[in-house]
């Protein structure tokens, strides 16, 4: 049974930093993409980065470009996203997910195959 579990986020004021983690279990994640989503409210979940677990080569949303670092740690079998100078416009709920298959460019949340339940995270001061 895949499992994916996002953990770290919290409140945190404008241009600080917080680190994301997502744990995956269940299966070889070797041949996936992991990806971060974020889904503010009343507004479509959106992708935000994306990295190949075999190679680490990384894809990133235009908005987190040079703010936003996604890595993934093979020992852990976890997926991490490290976010600096954040911005009231980040707040929202962020989703690891898995995708077999895909392109590490894939923003399509429906080629996704696993997700984790979500973690807020809320800018403000």
């Amino acid at each position: 049974q895949v499992q994916l579990v996002e953990s770290g986020g919290g409140l945190v004021q404008p241009g600080g930093s917080l680190k994301l983690s997502c744990a995956a279990s269940g299966r070889t994640f070797s041949s996936y993409v992991m990806g971060w989503f974020r889904q503010a409210p009343g507004k479509e979940r959106e992708f935000v980065a994306a990295i190949r677990w075999s190679g680490g080569s990384t894809y990133y949303a235009d908005s987190v470009k040079g703010r936003f670092t996604i890595s993934r740690d093979n020992a852990k079998n976890t997926v991490s996203l490290q976010m600096s100078s954040l911005k009231p416009e980040d707040t929202a709920v962020y989703y690891c997910a898995a995708g077999a298959g895909i392109l590490v460019g894939a923003r399509t949340s429906a080629l996704y195959d696993y997700w984790g339940q979500g973690t807020q995270v809320t800018v403000s001061s």
